[in-house]
């Protein structure tokens, strides 16, 4: 029986976990073996007492879980306590942030693990159920609103009272992947006057089906905007200039932004200058969730609130989807209970297929060496 360990999450602020009860019901119904180091669930609120009680066995170190685990089950990247704790040939699964933490992913090459970044998944049918990024990007969205409701000071909807109006406030979404849309459906919810752009075309008719207006430069270059693959290419410095020139005037009258705009294995772009910030009215607020990729706001800090000189802040909070906890890790745990289904062969053995399509996007790092072609040196 293939043993599956669960260790509690050790980089700072994250409050998420790789597994919870219902996830580990299914994967014992499965035929896997479940451990589960001690408070690893505490974060996102789910006691040892639910995992055990869902029929996995709770381990008092990370040492302990993870000795005899075939499969490592993380959010972030392993500790190097826990990759010393691996046996040779096991199996890690995580959101490893290939791109910027390539000490992790030389760490797991040198163990002889394999490792799996579910940043990787492809996005076809077969993997939607696997579609990390997304269920993550979705929780993000939602709590940047929340985040810069909280932070604004003032109401979000329009409400008339015998005392006077009070106008609705005007959000302005830059980015309309999984996250902007969801950023968008969570502002209109609260009452606010929407607006959002982004770079590729098809996302136009997504934004007006959900009541926002949207802003941008409907060139040439803006009609092959996207890849074959769904995401955003970056645009050239011509078009940059033309949609910066319309934003700019667009962003003067906003009260809150949001930006979203992240290109995989590439710094996030730059979306709005320090002469936008500036331009904005004291007591305007923008979020800003690509800032641990280096910002789309110039002036964004990780970690911190900046307030501007003329008012206004710009939010760098990172870990958006850790801040809903309980429910970013429920549907982590669906992501990783569907990529554990790839580990079983059709006798419900422990027999990995490297040639599947899902298994070898994913693949970083196989046999003493790191593998996936966009991190070869």
């Amino acid at each position: 029986m293939p043993v599956i360990a669960v260790t509690k999450e050790r980089r700072a602020g994250e409050t998420r976990v790789a597994a919870v009860p219902e996830t580990i019901k299914k994967l014992v119904t499965a035929g896997f073996s479940v451990t589960v180091e001690a408070g690893a669930g505490d974060g996102a609120s789910y006691p040892d007492a639910d995992y055990k009680a869902a029929g996995a066995t709770i381990a008092k170190t990370a040492k302990d879980c993870v000795a005899k685990a075939d499969i490592l089950f993380k959010v972030r990247g392993p500790e190097a306590d826990e990759i010393a704790a691996l046996k040779t040939g096991a199996v890690v699964v995580a959101l490893l942030n290939p791109h910027q933490d390539k000490a992790t992913v030389a760490a797991l090459a040198k163990k002889g693990v394999s490792a799996f970044a579910m940043e990787f998944v492809p996005r076809i049918t077969r993997a939607q159920a696997m579609d990390a990024l997304s269920s993550q990007a979705n929780l993000a969205g939602y709590r940047a609103v929340i985040e810069a409701a909280e932070a604004y000071g003032k109401a979000l909807p329009m409400m008339m009272t015998a005392a006077g109006t009070v106008a609705a406030a005007k959000v302005f979404i830059m980015g309309v992947g999984v996250a902007g849309l969801q950023a968008i459906a969570t502002a209109r919810r609260l009452g606010a006057v929407v607006t959002a752009t982004d770079v590729r075309p098809a996302t136009k008719e997504q934004v007006e089906s959900l009541g926002a207006k949207f802003v941008a430069v409907e060139d040439e270059e803006f009609k092959a905007a996207e890849t074959a693959a769904g995401y955003a290419k970056e645009m050239s410095k011509e078009y940059q200039a033309k949609q910066a020139e319309l934003v700019s005037s667009h962003i003067a009258k906003q009260d809150i932004v949001i930006t979203t705009a992240l290109i995989p294995g590439r710094p996030a772009p730059r979306l709005v200058s320090a002469a936008q910030v500036a331009s904005m009215k004291p007591g305007s607020v923008i979020v800003d969730l690509a800032v641990e990729q280096g910002g789309n706001v110039e002036g964004v800090k990780l970690g911190e609130t900046v307030t501007t000189k003329n008012g206004v802040k710009i939010l760098g909070t990172p870990n958006l989807p850790g801040r809903v906890a309980a429910d970013a890790s429920a549907l982590y745990a669906r992501n990783l209970f569907a990529f554990a289904g790839l580990f079983l062969d059709k006798d419900g053995q422990f027999a990995p297929d490297y040639e599947d399509e899902i298994l070898k996007a994913a693949l970083v790092c196989q046999g003493g060496a790191v593998v996936h072609p966009q991190l070869k040196a």
